[in-house]
C-alpha cells in the first residue's frame, strides 16, 4: 500500500482533486464523506449531536442541518471543541478500520483529511496539499456553496493557514486556474505517487499533538 495524505482548506477544491485521483485508481478514505455517513438520519452520532446542540440542527426530514450546526460551532470556541469531541473520535475509528482493510493491498490509498495539518498522521508515503488564495476560496464558498461571506471567512480562520499547510506538503496543487490545469497537475501527482515506496505497516496512525 502506498499511503498519501491529501489536504486543503475549505473552498480549495480538495474534493475535486480527490475525485480525479479516484478516477485514476486511487482508493479514497474521505473524512468528510465518513462524517456524512455517520451523521445520516437515524444514526447514533446524529442523536448525540442533537442532544448536545439542540433539535434546531435537525431539519424537517430528520437529517442534519449542516448550516445550522456550523453557525453554532463556528461562532463559539467552546461549542466547536464540544463538536470535535463528539465527531472526531467516531470518524477516526471508521477511517482506521478502512485503512486496516487496505494495508495488505498494492493500492494507492488517499487519506482525504481537511485538518491533516492540525492532526498529522505518521508514516505517510507523501502529502499533497491543494492550495488557493484565501480571497478566491471565499468567493467560491459564497458563489458555489451559498455561504455568507462572514461565515466563509470564519470557517477559513478556524483552519490552518496556507503557509502551515504548504509547509507539510511534498506536492502542492494550485487550484486557482481552470479544470484543464487542475487535471494536468493531478496527473503529475498520480505518476509521482505510483513511484513511491510502500508505506510502513503502521503508517497512517495519528501523531499525538500537544
Amino acid at each position: 500500500m502506498i499511503l498519501i495524505g491529501l489536504t486543503g482548506g475549505i473552498g480549495s477544491g480538495k474534493s475535486t482533486v480527490s475525485a480525479l485521483l479516484a478516477a485514476r485508481g486511487a482508493v479514497i478514505i474521505d473524512a468528510d464523506a465518513i462524517a456524512r455517513e455517520l451523521q445520516a438520519p437515524g444514526a447514533p452520532l446524529l442523536a448525540l449531536l442533537a442532544e448536545k446542540f439542540g433539535d434546531s440542527i435537525i431539519d424537517a426530514n430528520g437529517a442534519l442541518d449542516r448550516a445550522a450546526l456550523a453557525s453554532i460551532a463556528f461562532s463559539d470556541p467552546d461549542a466547536l471543541k464540544d463538536l470535535n469531541k463528539i465527531v472526531h473520535p467516531a470518524i477516526a475509528k471508521e477511517m482506521d478500520a478502512r485503512l486496516t482493510a487496505q494495508r495488505s493491498t498494492d493500492n494507492v490509498v488517499v487519506l482525504d483529511i481537511p485538518l491533516l495539518t492540525e492532526n498529522p498522521r505518521a508514516g505517510l508515503s507523501g502529502v499533497v496539499v491543494v492550495d488557493i488564495p484565501v480571497e478566491l476560496a471565499v468567493s467560491r464558498l459564497v458563489e458555489f456553496r451559498s455561504m455568507a461571506e462572514d461565515d466563509a471567512r470564519a470557517r477559513i480562520a478556524k483552519q490552518a493557514t496556507r503557509e502551515e499547510r504548504r509547509a507539510i506538503a511534498d506536492k502542492v496543487i494550485d487550484n486557482s486556474g481552470d479544470m484543464t490545469l487542475l487535471s494536468d497537475q493531478v496527473e503529475d501527482v498520480w505518476q509521482w505517487a505510483l513511484g513511491l515506496p510502500p508505506a510502513a505497516d503502521d503508517a497512517g496512525e495519528r501523531v499525538p499533538t500537544t
